[in-house]
């Protein structure tokens, strides 16, 4: 049966499916020997595929949940010699890469993988997948304010989908309070700017689940395998979701 090139490749866990449609496009890719930029270039079984001279072979798909640490930074390398996310994997011999990002000061529950359909499917915005964090915000926000998060605040670049937010405590001493926020949106900084915008900026964030996944066992810096059904689970939250809204 024959796939599109770009699947084919993000399937082998090359990369991301956006990310080979780029190689394809900037020339990297061949196909029996032939340099193939068209994108919607279909392939079987037999054909020889190459990207950078080097064919294509299938690697063992690896998922990892990570509990991340402040001060690690969700790329693969950084210019500026930080500390990056794949040196807590070291013993990893596959090439993995993050599913969406944690910016430099967060902490918390982050998926690596070497899939790169389950990293466009899980980061597609319209698959809505629930992200939930625990924000130490100044101050104590009022319901009105609450209120705001939960409908929606405006942003400089739109705004934000409803999420769900829990006051969850109040540290007097410190005038710190702790709001558990879910939302299903990727923008940069995103509960960072909301509590901002409300007047109550963060003071630490942590993610703590992802959808169903948690933390629960995992220890800050340290990493684990997931399961197989995790995996199908995962799986099925991005494909459900296709399925759903073609027969609306």
């Amino acid at each position: 049966m024959a796939e599109r090139l770009q699947k084919i490749i993000s399937q082998a866990g090359i990369a991301s499916r956006r990310h080979a449609e780029k190689m394809i496009i900037d020339g990297r890719v061949t196909v029996n020997g032939k340099i193939t930029k068209e994108l919607g270039t279909k392939v079987e079984t037999k054909d020889k595929v190459a990207i950078d001279g080097k064919p294509l072979a299938g690697e063992k798909l690896i998922y990892i949940l990570l509990n991340k640490p402040k001060g690690y930074i969700t790329t693969l390398s950084d210019p500026q010699g930080r500390k990056t996310v794949i040196e807590l994997i070291g013993t990893i011999s596959e090439r993995i890469y993050p599913i969406g990002r944690l910016d430099y000061g967060t902490e918390g529950l982050l998926l690596m993988t070497n899939d790169g359909e389950m990293t466009h499917g899980l980061t597609h915005p319209s698959k809505q997948i629930s992200k939930t964090y625990i924000a130490i915000v100044h101050g104590v926000p009022s319901e009105e304010k609450i209120l705001k998060l939960q409908k929606g605040i405006q942003l400089e670049d739109g705004l934000t989908a409803p999420a769900q937010v829990e006051y969850l405590d109040y540290d007097e001493e410190r005038n710190l309070s702790a709001l558990e926020i879910s939302i299903h949106e990727g923008k940069n900084r995103q509960i960072r700017r909301m509590c901002e915008a409300i007047g109550h900026p963060v003071k630490n964030l942590k993610r703590t689940k992802y959808d169903f996944l948690d933390l629960e066992g995992v220890r800050r810096g340290q990493y684990r395998h997931l399961l197989p059904n995790e995996v199908a689970k995962l799986k099925r939250l991005y494909r459900d979701r296709v399925t759903d809204r073609s027969k609306k």
